[in-house]
């Protein structure tokens, strides 16, 4: 596959701490991962993650599909709009707004995944929201954020309510818009990603099937979220196995 890269791998690599070199191949893996996926929309939308021990972050060129992306494409960031290593490339206005407004607000946040999926915008424009129908919903059951819609995210004082919004959740609906989801890992950002849009497209599934809905009673709701946040060892084992499926299926993203 033919990727578009500003600087080759060892330009980049040599000007940037191991740290940050890993956490670049597994932010370009996610959003490989992401395309493999059937999550993007052309070269809109955006996933970041926080440099290790620098206050910097890393977002997607926006002029790359997802597919494209590759470790040293990447461009990192200050929270003040200052690209702080020149790669040629440039950045989202509104990816800025998002991304930086979560990763100054959530000190817990390693990494944060927008999206516009077809499922995801649906469910985002329904008055309902999320609900509770699924195995995989109940793991974000009184743990989903709602963020109403203002437009393209372009106003730097959106973020004062993004930050408020979203409060400690993992996951945030932006009416009218798409899925947010955050993580004190990569992995973890992405899984709990999978897990979201999974209930959206299944909840689209049921509501359109014109039978009446089965909602589990708050409860079992509530013990079935208690048990995915008890149970969080998978995660690191998921993201392991989306590791070998991202070299495996899209290779050259670690260049």
């Amino acid at each position: 596959m033919a990727t578009m890269n500003a600087l080759d791998t060892s330009s980049v690599r040599a000007r940037v701490s191991e740290a940050e070199w890993t956490t670049r191949v597994q932010l370009a893996a996610c959003y490989r991962l992401v395309a493999l996926e059937g999550w993007t929309d052309l070269t809109a939308t955006h996933i970041s993650a926080r440099v290790p021990d620098e206050d910097t972050f890393l977002l997607n060129p926006s002029d790359l599909y997802f597919e494209e992306i590759t470790a040293s494409s990447l461009i990192k960031m200050d929270y003040d709009r200052n690209i702080v290593l020149e790669n040629g490339y440039y950045f989202n206005p509104a990816a800025f707004t998002i991304h930086s407004a979560v990763l100054t607000g959530r000190a817990d946040v390693v990494c944060t995944i927008h999206t516009h999926t077809r499922a995801g915008m649906a469910v985002s424009a329904m008055k309902c929201g999320l609900l509770p129908i699924t195995q995989h919903a109940l793991r974000f059951y009184n743990r989903t954020s709602y963020h109403k819609y203002e437009g393209i995210a372009l106003d730097p004082d959106e973020r004062e309510r993004l930050i408020s919004d979203i409060g400690t959740n993992e996951a945030m609906i932006l009416e009218n818009h798409g899925l947010l989801t955050v993580g004190d890992t990569i992995g973890n950002a992405y899984d709990a990603m999978y897990y979201l849009e999974k209930s959206c497209q299944s909840q689209l599934d049921a509501m359109t099937s014109g039978t009446e809905l089965i909602l589990p009673e708050p409860d079992v709701c509530e013990h079935a979220a208690q048990q995915y946040e008890a149970y969080s060892s998978y995660e690191d084992k998921d993201w392991a196995a989306a590791m070998r499926k991202a070299y495996r299926d899209s290779p050259g993203f670690d260049q």
